[in-house]
């Protein structure tokens, strides 16, 4: 049974930076990538952000450069670290497994759940 339990969300000013977290149990990176998505208010889900077993990336085009996924695999944590934000980037923001491949859906309308983190900038 896999699951992902997102954190680190939190109200920071425009340029700030956050790190989220996304600690997970039952998650193989053989079996699947873990994606990044976030939705704002009125704003369809968006998967922003991919990373494959590989340590391959792929980002959505508006955050590539300033958000950057890594992995402890020790703390079984995945992380988004985000950085120069603007309000464009608020939202929730979700984790997930995904289907191995997905790196070519970023950029897409996605489906989120789960609980998400909020991330606010102002």
């Amino acid at each position: 049974h896999v699951q992902l339990v997102e954190s680190g969300g939190d109200s920071v000013r425009s340029g700030g930076s956050l790190r989220l977290s996304c600690k997970h149990s039952g998650f193989s990176f053989e079996d699947s990538d873990i994606g990044w998505s976030r939705q704002a208010p009125g704003n369809v889900c968006e998967l922003v952000a991919v990373m494959s077993g590989d340590g391959s990336t792929e980002y959505t085009e508006s955050v590539k450069g300033g958000f950057h996924i890594s992995q402890d695999d020790a703390k079984k944590t995945v992380y988004l670290q985000m950085s120069s934000l603007q309000p464009d980037d608020a939202g929730v923001y979700y984790c997930a497994a995904v289907p191995k491949g997905s790196r070519r859906w970023v950029g897409y309308a996605w489906k989120c759940q789960g609980q998400g983190t909020q991330v606010t900038v102002s």
